[in-house]
């Protein structure tokens, strides 16, 4: 019962940040709180440019559909710091067919949010954030009943918080208390001094791939490349995966909802890794 509790817990959705798109193809939605007008984005609609390229402008690299230029939706022009990420998201919209599917496009999504920063949250309260989420870690939650998926959480997630734990010189451990295990203080204070190496648009990044596997620890482990998208993802659903080799899964459900956690999860990594590096290619990949 208290699990299913805590993986209430955890649905903090991050706010959905589609694009603005160019000229007509703009959609406005009902008026929001305070007189603002609330974006109300289609999931798709028909593809409406042929060609995407990539410009650099003051602010960095330009996304253009055609002869348009891409904007967020606070009307923004849609500027990325790094020609690797701009490439990136390039390829998510010149990868689109007939339709565009919105809610395909992680990358675009991640770069309105940062663009945009739609919760108005400077760097210290995102860290802070983040860090807060390694109270209700799912690697930190055990179970004593079934005796087999105690074990099964003990072989896979031990390994990932012994890592973390020399990795970081940190204490971490786990409980099987509805309270969670008591994080020290130092702990914390290490990962908010870690994670401030990072800038803001790499910690929007982080902050999604938190929510995604519902795990800071596994989240770090991810982007230190010390596991992959396949394990981090297996290992965040392991409970679920317990009881899917058990009781046997729904037709197409489950198979769906773990190939778009993987999705999500991995287009959040890119974005960290391309947030993280200052560099330009010398070849454009979108070319004819």
């Amino acid at each position: 019962m208290w699990r299913g509790c805590r993986r209430l817990l955890w649905d903090r959705s991050l706010p959905i940040w589609f694009p603005r798109l160019p000229s007509t193809a703009a959609g406005s939605g009902p008026a929001g709180p305070c007189g603002r007008r609330a974006y109300a984005p289609p999931g798709e609609r028909k593809r409406f440019y042929q060609n995407v390229s990539i410009s650099q402008g003051e602010g960095g690299f330009e996304i253009n559909l055609d002869h348009r230029k891409l904007k967020t939706p606070q009307a923004k022009l849609f500027t990325v710091p790094s020609e690797a990420l701009a490439i990136a998201v390039a390829t998510e919209w010149d990868s689109q067919k007939d339709t565009i599917k919105f809610y395909t496009m992680h990358l675009t999504t991640l770069c309105n949010t940062a663009l945009d920063n739609p919760t108005q949250r400077n760097k210290t309260q995102l860290i802070r954030a983040a860090v807060k989420f390694l109270e209700t870690d799912t690697l930190c939650y055990r179970v004593e009943e079934p005796p087999a998926l105690a074990e099964l959480q003990k072989n896979e997630w031990d390994p990932v918080v012994d890592w973390a734990e020399k990795r970081y010189n940190v204490t971490i451990g786990s409980s099987t208390s509805i309270l969670g295990p008591n994080i020290p203080a130092s702990t914390k204070e290490t990962f908010i001094s870690h994670l401030a190496s990072y800038n803001m648009w790499a910690l929007q990044g982080i902050e999604f791939v938190i929510t995604q596997l519902k795990s800071l620890i596994l989240s770090m482990g991810l982007i230190d490349r010390h596991i992959t998208v396949e394990k981090a993802v297996l290992l965040s659903r392991l409970e679920e995966e317990y009881q899917i080799r058990r009781w046997g899964k729904v037709e197409w459900a489950h198979d769906y909802d773990l190939c778009e956690l993987r999705a999500r999860t991995a287009a959040g990594t890119l974005f960290v890794h391309l947030c993280s590096e200052s560099s330009t290619v010398k070849h454009k990949l979108l070319q004819d």
